[in-house]
Formats: C-alpha cells, sequence, structure tokens
C-alpha cells in the first residue's frame, strides 16, 4: 500500500515523510510540493496544489501505482514575512488576507481531495488526513482575533466532515479526520512562540511521529472529527 504527503517541504511536511519512509509501513511513500524534492526514500512529484492540471497529473501518477492507502495534507498559511498578519480586530481585515489565508488553508485542501479522494479504494481502510488547528474549533473560541486564519481552518473542518458523510456512503472503513500538531517549531508559528512552555513546543520530527501514531489508531468513528497530536478530539 503507499501514502502520499502534499506540501512536502515544508517544516511538518518534510518530517512527515521522513516519518513515513522509516517505518516502512507503506510500499511507496510520494512527497509532493511546489520544488519537486523528496528526501531520500520517497518519490518526488511537483505540483502547485491550487493548480488542478497539476494535480491532475499527481492523481494518475499515484493511481497507476498502486493502493493508496493514507493521504495528508500539510499545506497551510498565518502570515508571511511582509503585510500578510494575523488580525488582532476586524478593522484589520482585508480582502487580499482572506484570499490568501484561504486559497492555503481551505482551497488547496479541497482542490486536493476533488483529485485524491477519487483514488482511495472502495474497500477497506484509507485515511484522507489535512492538517487544521485547534484554533478553527468555533465553540473553543475565547480570545477572538486572527480572523481569517480561524475561519479558514473551521471552514476546512467542515469539508472535511462533508467528505467524510459522503465517502462513508461508499466505504464505511474510509476515515477523513483534521489533525491539529500541536504548536511546532517551524516558520508557521516562530514569531508567535514566546508564550509557549518548551515542553509544549514540538520539533517537526516529534510532531510528525505524533501524528502518524494517531492515524495508526483511528478507527471509523473518528472520521469527520478533528483531532490533535495526542489523539484527542478537538469540539466543532
Amino acid at each position: 500500500m503507499n501514502a502520499i504527503v502534499f506540501g512536502a517541504s515544508g517544516g511538518i511536511g518534510r518530517a512527515l515523510v521522513e516519518a513515513l519512509v522509516s517505518r516502512d509501513q507503506y510500499t511507496s511513500v510520494f512527497a509532493v510540493s511546489r520544488q519537486g524534492t523528496a528526501p531520500d526514500g520517497a518519490i518526488p512529484l511537483k505540483a502547485d496544489a491550487l493548480n488542478d492540471a497539476d494535480l491532475e497529473a499527481v492523481a494518475e501518477t499515484v493511481g497507476s501505482a498502486g493502493d493508496l492507502r493514507l493521504c495528508l495534507t500539510a499545506i497551510g498559511q498565518l502570515h508571511d514575512d511582509g503585510a500578510l498578519q494575523p488580525e488582532k480586530s476586524y478593522r484589520h481585515q482585508s480582502r487580499e488576507g482572506f484570499e490568501a489565508i484561504f486559497a492555503a488553508n481551505t482551497i488547496a485542501p479541497a482542490l486536493i481531495a476533488r483529485h485524491m479522494l477519487g483514488q482511495m479504494p472502495r474497500q477497506g481502510r484509507w485515511v484522507f488526513a489535512p492538517l487544521s488547528a485547534r484554533v478553527g474549533s468555533i465553540s473553543d473560541n475565547r480570545l477572538g482575533g486572527w480572523h481569517a486564519y480561524r475561519a479558514s481552518k473551521a471552514a476546512l473542518n467542515m469539508l472535511v466532515r462533508n467528505y467524510a458523510i459522503e465517502c462513508g456512503r461508499t466505504n464505511d472503513a474510509a476515515i477523513c479526520v483534521g489533525l491539529h500538531p500541536g504548536t511546532v517549531d517551524t516558520g508557521l508559528s516562530a514569531p508567535y512562540q514566546a508564550n509557549v512552555p518548551d515542553r509544549q513546543l514540538f520539533s517537526p520530527a516529534r510532531s510528525a511521529g505524533y501524528l502518524l501514531d494517531v492515524v495508526d489508531r483511528l478507527t471509523p468513528a473518528d472520521s469527520g472529527h478533528v483531532l490533535d497530536w495526542a489523539g484527542k478530539r478537538i469540539a466543532p
């Protein structure tokens, strides 16, 4: 059986690919990124996750390789090096900011699902899991702010629920979940790490290990939910 990771050039994505290769559970591990590079032992594929033609080519390649049982999406954005920063107030919202954040956090995983869910087997267990975030929980939101990021992750969580329902109609062993990786020492979280206790700031490798442990324990009862790095469900 095979696995694929989108966003394989990022901190968490690359760590997930490396962990999958080292665990030797999968015959082939495909690593998809805009750069088209991959760690040793993985198969590199070059694609822009917002480009349908690129994703169609990836789907054809992966489909011809055999039994795809795991699809992970580690694509996301919170800020950039310029004007795009998490909003502290509604006054800071902008159309450009929402478009950029939703493109990375919601639209890209949705397009990946469009092309990859059809490659998953019609029988037997498989897992589709984009990385989400605890701040996408509506009921757990007590601080406000970060409007575009929170909204984009809440929208992603709804998509995961939709996919779980749809795929479960034809395969009762199919699993679609969102995964919260914790606070990971990557460029995404770098400006916001000052108040994070050392033991709660994970290296990419540590987070990837936790996430794959969660994936291994998933059952169809988890499908449609968002789980954190410890396997605990996050409230909608």
